[in-house]
Parts: C-alpha cells; structure tokens; sequence
C-alpha cells in the first residue's frame, strides 16, 4: 500500500469525518428524540443540507476580503428558513470597517444585522446591531449604502461590537409566490474593505486545514453541541403545546433573531382524518406571513407545495380576518396549508416592524370532513 502524505489539512479532513460520525450517533439520537424512521431520514437530509451550507459559509470564509454568500435556498435549508425571504451572510472584523452597497429590488423590508460569537465557524452567541431600510437613506431607484464599523457617522451607519463576527442580511418579499423559489430573483448586494490590505494568499496546507476546521466548528456548533433546550427554558413565544400558538413577542437578542420583529411558534399535531382551522387578523406591520417547519427547522417544500402564507396570498374574510386549514390533503377551500402528509411539525409565525398589539391566531381541531369543499356540516367552522 502506498504510504499517504501526512499533512496538516488531512488531519482536518479526518477530523471532519469523526465529527460527521458523531453528529450521526450523537446527535440523531433516540436521546435527542430521533426515534422514528421518518425522523431519522429527515435528520440524514437536514445534515446533507448543513454540510452544504458548512462548506458554502464557513470553509473560504477571509474577513478581510468577505462576499456576500447566500445562506439558505430551496435546497439547502437550515436555522429557520421562509419560503419570502432571500438571506445572505459574510465574514467581518471587528477592527475593520466596511462599504455595504445594494438596492431593495422590490423587498418589503431589508435589514442588516450584525451577528456576535466566535469567528471561526461557530454558533453566533447574540445579535449585536441591526439597521432596516427605515433607518437608512434609500435613492429613488431603490439603491443604499451602509458602513458598517469604523468611527460613527450620523446615518447609514453600523456599529461593529468587539465581538463582531458576520453580517446577515435580510431581504423580505410579500407576493403572492414564494421569492425564495424563484431563480431569476436577484438581490444586488456587495460588502468590500474600506481598509487598504494586500490580496490574500495564496491557499496552502495551513489555510486549508483552518477552512476545514471552520466547517467541523460550523457543523458541531448547530448539532451537538446544541443539544435540546429545556422546555422550562424556552422563550415565552415559542409554544409547546400541540395546535396551540403563543403570544407573538419580540426576540431580544437572540443569535440570528431581528430585533424588529415579532414571532410565535407552536407545534401542530394532526391525525389522518383531521385538520387545523387557524383564524386570525394580519396585523399592521411591514411584513408578515406564516410557515411549516420540520423538527429541525427546515421549511416544507415551497416549490412545489402551498407550505406557508403570506398577506399576499392569504383570501380574507368579509370582516378583514383570515381563515387558514392545515391538512394532509387539499380541502379546496381557500388558504391551504399542505402538512405535506406529514402527522407533525411546527409553525412558525413572523411580523416585522409591527405596530400596536399583535392578535395571536386562535386553533381547532376538527375532522377533515367537515371542512372540505362539498362536505359541509352545519356546525363547522367558519
């Protein structure tokens, strides 16, 4: 047998495998509530999604010389997607300071938000800044620009704590169709340096192991080493009880949370023949919709299924309310909410910039029956 080179990057790399080979056994786990086949199988995927995203992010990641990379997509899902928003992230540097130039290409609401923790691929601890498109200048033609770090300006300016260590950007649209599914939709978006630093080097084995050990970091840290939280321990908007939502609040810090919005999230659980009436009132805010997660906060597929809803495509009430079902098959009825078959799973709600007091949607179960189109009982819902 011929005798490998042993160098730096392939001691990364076989670090790389033993952490997959835990994630496997430690982290899709009976321990970790992973009991059932189809749990199991969504985990698989979940990880196959993770490590694209860990590579993609974390493995050419230079602070120095960030771009701007897109974090979540039909494909690729993770930490809480939606079907209306596109997101990226890049690098930064707590030291340095930044020109962030785009346009909002028709979003409802864009957002900067500045993410604090560890640099090297690791989960963020905290959000540590944000800035939205009601606190910057915007040109007739929709473009901006923003420094992000540096000494303070009077407008269109982010701090950058000592702690500093990405920036996320949110770009949210209310259509009728989801935007993050659509291909052609392009969010012109750049961040460079304003700091006057030579061009990196050139890739070798130190660098390569590093980058290596930042997708090991990327992964551990949204896997084992976040194992599950305490329901005791759970922020107040996130509900525990099946087909039961909780008071929409704000997020606080929350790593990779927006200081300016409001959410509420409750598990669904459904037998074969039932379904879930969920009634409510948009309320006044820049943006606000609802959508289907699987355990591991991964989105339904939007492609090709109704899996979430947004004010543009939710038919109201003559009153202005909504009337949503979620079921295992099509009621025909308007607002469908495809579980996709599956029996259970989570909702997620979202409203940014909100204004006054947010109605909690309100829930019954009910046999699917009753609600279908053509199979009307008197005392159904309405």
């Amino acid at each position: 047998m011929t005798q490998t080179t042993e160098t730096e990057s392939r001691r990364a790399f076989r670090e790389l495998l033993e952490i997959l080979a835990e994630i496997d056994v430690g982290y899709l786990s009976a321990e970790n509530g992973i009991s059932e086949p189809a749990d199991d199988a969504d985990g698989h995927r979940f990880l196959m999604h993770l490590l694209e995203s860990a590579v993609t992010i974390a493995f050419e990641s230079d602070p120095d010389h960030p771009d701007l990379r897109r974090i979540v997509t039909p494909t690729r899902k993770a930490l809480g997607d939606n079907p209306d928003a596109i997101y990226f992230e890049a690098p930064i540097n707590p030291t340095r300071s930044y020109r962030m130039r785009g346009k909002l290409a028709g979003a409802v609401y864009t957002s900067i938000t500045v993410e604090a923790g560890p640099a090297d691929g690791g989960y963020g601890t905290r959000t540590a800044g944000v800035i939205n498109d009601t606190q910057f200048d915007v040109s007739a033609d929709g473009s901006y620009e923003i420094t992000v770090g540096g000494p303070p300006q009077d407008r269109n300016w982010l701090d950058l704590p000592d702690d500093a260590a990405r920036v996320t950007t949110r770009h949210y649209f209310e259509e009728p169709t989801p935007a993050a599914a659509d291909p052609l939709r392009f969010v012109p978006l750049t961040i460079e340096s304003l700091d006057a630093l030579p061009p990196p080097l050139p890739w070798n084995d130190q660098s390569i192991a590093a980058g290596i050990r930042r997708v090991t970091k990327y992964l551990r840290g949204r896997t084992i080493d976040r194992p599950p939280r305490d329901p005791a321990a759970l922020p107040t908007w996130v509900g525990t009880i099946p087909n039961v939502f909780p008071q929409p609040q704000t997020p606080g810090d929350m790593s990779l949370s927006a200081f300016d919005a409001a959410y509420s999230s409750g598990p669904y659980a459904l037998g074969p023949e039932e379904a879930l009436v969920i009634t409510g009132r948009w309320p006044t805010c820049r943006f606000a919709s609802v959508d289907l997660w699987n355990r591991f906060l991964q989105t339904y597929d939007y492609v090709h299924r109704p899996v979430g809803r947004n004010r543009a495509n939710t038919i109201l009430e003559p009153d202005g309310s909504f009337r949503m079902v979620l079921a295992h098959g099509d009621p025909e009825v308007p607002n469908w909410l495809d579980t996709e078959g599956r029996p259970a799973g989570q909702l997620f709600w979202r409203f940014f910039l909100p204004e006054g007091d947010i109605q909690t949607p309100q829930t019954k179960v009910v046999p699917f029956s009753t609600i279908a189109r053509g199979g009307h009982h008197a005392d159904a819902p309405r």
